[in-house]
């Protein structure tokens, strides 16, 4: 097949290079906005439709994995235009230039299109209600998708982190070495994903072949920030800060967190027939790879 990453610069764009390697009987075309000197990517504003469907054309692109969007949820409150641009009509540019050839497309979502009011593990069958702008646009993107690409694959994700990019992980780990104490929410419970594991299953997807729905993945396990950035603190190594458990009330912010983000994986194991790792697992790999 010929794959078409898109946003490779990212977390995840990053981590699906790496698995390319792993799987060299596809031909890969990895793009962003803006390609950083050396890279192997090639620069494709997905925001521009013409753009969009000139590169799927002229390269025959058969699958494409969409890692791009817009991620600053705080940002997105003050900025809906350009946030709902890049989560929602962009993925819709994407589908329909793929979908008119017959090909196929991943879309990665969020568990922010739920409110977070929920007490027991998300399925994909609940009823969304985003309660932000990020967690609006990024359903929006969902339809767009679903209305564009026949052949579509969207797995809904939550606390992304890995070795790239900017991260909760790697936050923690520099503010545990330079402060003495840290203050951190304890009331929001959800599961972290390593972006590895994510481009692992998409590729097992992608080469199994694509099932046509709706999916949620994260890691396995229950946890909430401030237990969270302990295990990051205690894998890493850090025994000078002190952590303290907040009250998301004495931490506001522009947009509305889930207070639980727990998302039922049983459907994505069970059409793949995949084993999701525990989350301590995957974040002592990620940190021992920081390291």
């Amino acid at each position: 097949m010929r794959i078409l990453v898109t946003g490779c610069n990212g977390q995840l764009g990053n981590e699906m290079q790496l698995q390319a390697i792993d799987n060299p009987q596809h031909e890969y075309f990895f793009t962003d906005v803006v390609i950083p000197e050396g890279s192997i990517a090639q620069k494709l504003d997905i925001t521009n439709e013409t753009e969009v469907e000139t590169f799927v054309n002229e390269h025959q692109i058969d699958c494409i994995v969409n890692c791009a969007a817009f991620t600053a949820v705080d940002k997105a409150e003050s900025e809906e235009d350009f946030c709902n641009l890049l989560n929602n009509i962009a993925p819709g540019y994407l589908a329909k230039a793929v979908g008119k050839r017959g090909g196929s497309m991943v879309q990665i979502s969020t568990d922010y299109v739920f409110d977070g009011t929920n007490y027991k593990p998300m399925t994909e069958e609940l009823p969304t209600c985003p309660n932000s702008v990020y967690g609006r646009t990024k359903l929006a993107g969902e339809e767009s998708v679903k209305a564009n690409c026949k052949d579509y694959l969207i797995i809904r994700t939550a606390w992304l982190y890995s070795t790239f990019g900017n991260n909760f992980v790697k936050t923690m780990i520099r503010l545990g070495k330079e402060k003495p104490e840290l203050g951190v929410i304890f009331d929001q419970v959800g599961t972290p994903t390593y972006a590895r594991d994510l481009a692992t299953v998409i590729f097992v997807a992608i080469n199994k072949g694509i099932v046509p729905g709706i999916y949620h993945f994260s890691n396995e396990g229950v946890i909430s920030w401030y237990d969270f950035t302990k295990a990051i603190h205690r894998i890493a190594g850090i025994t000078t800060c002190h952590v303290k458990p907040l009250h998301t009330s004495e931490y506001p912010t522009p947009a509305a967190r889930p207070h639980y983000s727990v998302l039922d994986k049983t459907k994505i194991k069970q059409t793949y027939g995949i084993e999701v790792p525990y989350w301590e697992e995957s974040l002592r790999e990620c940190v021992e790879k920081l390291q």
